[in-house]
């Protein structure tokens, strides 16, 4: 017998709570065991019956979204995706619910109450089933103080570029990286995580407040260079090219059947750094589900470059780094409050 996934409902909108009830039980692996209206509503149901998952709207009369994520994370744990509306602040609001705890989030299409929201049905379903996979115990901020496996590592030659990799859980883990990083970091970095354009603007803003690198959304022919974070925007792809001794990003969006759905595809941004920067790159795949960047990690380290993977104990999901440490082309795996500090000993 399959397992059932339970999901939690809540949105303020009665037609929102109905429509994506609807769409979710269309699959046979979900049911939906209860809906709420408001975020107090959420908090009191998800302590009583432990959903799966819960799909959290932001925009709420009584206690907003945001607030009922940090109870929930706090008080009864569970996968929670955030289901908001478009609009500048909402992007705003959905970056900081991530970073509290939510592990992914999905874009209403039209608005607070989308009549249209069919559209979004496959997205719907499959990041319910993606969240359903997240053990919460690992967005805890308290982290384990060892690493289960170290592999000794010398490197050949400085540093020049970091192409760090992320998915499912990624923001979190991005800004713990980058926040243990100094100003003076002596190379480039460019950050390849897997969102939607519309959102990375206020991921990069996010960031700004908590790290003390420079960072800024990657633009056609910016320059790569020491102490300054890249964050490749979504619905293209960001590669690196080399102009005489100049290293510079090109965002593009090549064709093939290697994309699939995956924009920005952390795969392409590697394969252009090892081509480009052959031993002087330095690969970094954090938490995410499939297996992007593995052959990206592959040509990195083919190359001459280093190449470093979150350790299974503190991965939201396990997918990305388990797939390249098969593929047996990782020199360090480590936990994520250790790998700033790895880095910073590679470079």
């Amino acid at each position: 017998m399959a397992i059932m996934i339970k999901v939690l409902v809540v949105d303020d909108s009665s037609f929102m709570r109905k429509s994506i009830t609807h769409i979710l039980e269309s699959d046979p692996s979900i049911k939906v065991i209860d809906t709420a209206s408001d975020g107090k509503e959420a908090i009191e149901k998800v302590r009583q019956q432990r959903p799966d998952v819960v799909l959290l709207d932001i925009e709420m009369p009584v206690m907003d979204g945001l607030t009922a994520l940090s109870h929930i994370m706090a008080e009864c744990p569970a996968p929670v995706v955030v289901v908001s509306g478009l609009g500048e602040r909402y992007k705003s609001i959905t970056m900081k619910a991530l970073c509290q705890g939510a592990v992914d989030f999905i874009t209403k299409p039209s608005g607070a109450i989308s009549y249209d929201i069919e559209k979004i049905r496959g997205e719907i379903i499959l990041k319910t089933k993606i969240a359903s996979a997240v053990d919460v115990q690992k967005l805890d901020f308290s982290l384990p103080e060892i690493s289960y496996l170290r592999i000794p590592h010398v490197s050949v030659k400085r540093k020049e570029v970091i192409v760090i990799g992320a998915s499912t859980g990624g923001p979190r883990a991005v800004t713990k990286v980058l926040s243990g990083l100094p100003r003076d970091i002596p190379a480039g970095i460019l950050i390849v995580q897997h969102m939607g354009r519309e959102f990375v603007p206020s991921f990069a803003e996010m960031l700004k407040w908590q790290c003390t690198v420079d960072i800024s959304v990657a633009k056609e022919g910016d320059i790569i260079r020491p102490g300054h974070a890249l964050i490749a925007p979504g619905g293209c792809n960001t590669i690196i090219e080399k102009d005489g001794e100049v290293k510079k990003v090109v965002n593009t969006a090549p064709s093939g059947e290697r994309v699939g759905d995956l924009s920005p595809s952390i795969d392409y941004a590697m394969e252009s750094a090892a081509e480009t920067c052959k031993e002087s790159a330095l690969g970094v795949i954090l938490t995410g589900m499939g297996d992007d960047g593995v052959k990206g990690m592959k040509d990195i380290k083919e190359e001459g470059g280093s190449t470093i993977a979150e350790d299974e104990s503190t991965c939201v999901i396990f997918g990305m780094p388990k797939a390249a440490i098969e593929a047996g082309c990782i020199d360090e795996i480590v936990p994520l409050h250790q790998i700033a500090s790895v880095i910073m000993r590679m470079i």
